[in-house]
């Protein structure tokens, strides 16, 4: 990946300097430069300015157009790019019916090389720039999915998925040699992790698909270094929580179970989150543990409607995702559109500041990568998208009679369409897409 020496990008800047609360209209926290030159070297932001920096700099001109940080998906299934969109129930049956046979495919390295290549490649077609990637309980969809991030210098956390009961028998380890599965991680974590912008992450499924052996096993490999990452699921829907409860009559509550092995630590992305309790929700805030809010999941499959304030409140760190293929996009416009009408439909209301902080800045401290990703501020990596604040007439419109930031903001997100995105930059480098 050839990065350019110096970089200046023109447009209207926006990004956050502090989280902007749920449903203030104008927060101190976002930060609107209009008309302005983001200055990047050596794939850095090194600065900010009004005035055109002069020779010596790449310029390209976007004035009018609307310049991001690249989102964040916290929570996404690169072999469920498959399903995605297929008709189904609620969870469980879903997962038997969808996710399974997806997933056994993965086990052929040219499909799952293929698979790898159209995920990645589609995550930037969407602005999406950094994700938390459940790959398969496979090893080769791991070595492929990091491998196409890896060639893109993206920022990529994926593991191999963990299941050794209550799965079909192709997509489930050993229960019985828990040892050979844990030296077929451990050397996972020691040919990826800590390689360019790659991190691996500990990825028991969810609860019911691990015994207690496995998941012990899983704890102690979080244990032994630096900077791994768990990611997994936790309380999405109340017939699962059901099932945990008579598969851990020991734990307090599903959280707990996690809790149990060592894996509720500070980077510990637990997807969905709708059924949990206060004192789950004290014990997240405690760790300094993550939910990742799935909003397009919860609505297509009924799950139920994640409780964001109570959230807030508690202290946890809330990021957004778009848990493809429950999701039905990949698109984190459409993820944050979805938000709002689940927390609309609970008679809550968030902002437009608050969804786009969500998936940019907000969800990097979750997963305590603030300085590295998710802002417009020197020393960042110049990961960057723009976008066109309207393509279609109608949405042009209601750009022109809109009153303020938030307005046109919102109308943004909601009036969306694929073709507003106009370049997606890693490391301030164009990277190529298919609509």
């Amino acid at each position: 990946m050839s990065v350019p020496p110096r970089l200046a990008l023109r447009g209207d800047l926006l990004d956050f300097t502090q989280d902007p609360g749920l449903d203030v209209r104008q927060p101190a926290g976002v930060r609107f430069r209009a008309d302005h030159w983001l200055l990047v070297e050596g794939g850095r932001i090194v600065g900010v300015q009004a005035q055109d920096p002069g020779e010596g700099w790449q310029r390209v001109d976007h004035r009018g157009r609307l310049v991001l940080p690249g989102f964040i998906d916290t929570h996404v299934h690169s072999a469920q790019i498959d399903v995605i969109g297929a008709w189904g129930t609620q969870l469980l049956d879903w997962l038997s019916t969808h996710t399974f046979p997806a997933e056994q495919r993965m086990a052929d390295p040219a499909h799952a090389a293929v698979i790898s290549e159209l995920f990645v490649e589609s995550l930037l077609a969407h602005g999406t720039t950094t994700a938390c990637v459940f790959p398969t309980v496979h090893a080769v969809s791991v070595d492929t999915l990091f491998a196409a991030a890896q060639s893109r210098g993206m920022r990529l956390i994926a593991g191999k998925v963990l299941m050794d009961r209550h799965a079909p028998p192709a997509l489930c380890d050993d229960p019985q040699d828990v040892p050979g599965v844990e030296r077929v991680v451990a050397a996972q974590i020691e040919r990826w992790h800590g390689q360019d912008r790659l991190a691996y992450a500990l990825t028991p499924r969810f609860a019911p698909t691990s015994t207690d052996a496995q998941l012990a096993m899983a704890g102690r490999l979080l244990a032994r270094a630096p900077g791994l990452y768990l990611q997994t699921h936790v309380a999405e829907n109340v017939d699962e929580v059901r099932w945990v409860r008579e598969l851990f009559p020991q734990a307090r509550s599903y959280l707990d179970v996690y809790a149990r092995h060592g894996l509720l630590t500070e980077r510990a992305i637990f997807a969905h989150g709708i059924w949990l309790d206060d004192a789950d929700r004290a014990a997240l805030a405690q760790a300094g543990a993550q939910v990742a809010f799935c909003p397009s999941s919860n609505l297509f499959l009924g799950s139920g409607a994640f409780d964001w304030p109570a959230a807030q409140a508690a202290g946890v760190g809330v990021s957004l995702a778009s848990d493809v293929g429950g999701g039905t996009s990949l698109s984190m416009r459409r993820t944050m559109l979805d938000a709002y009408k689940v927390q609309a439909g609970a008679g809550r209301r968030v902002t437009a500041f608050t969804l786009l902080h969500a998936a940019t800045r907000g969800a990097a401290r979750a997963l305590r990568l603030s300085d590295e990703i998710g802002q417009l501020e020197p020393g960042a990596a110049a990961d960057v998208c723009v976008w066109n604040w309207a393509t279609a007439p109608l949405a042009q419109r209601r750009q022109a009679v809109a009153r303020d930031l938030h307005e046109r903001l919102f109308a943004w997100l909601t009036v969306a369409d694929e073709r507003d995105l106009v370049e997606t930059r890693i490391a301030g480098v164009v990277q190529p897409f298919r609509r």
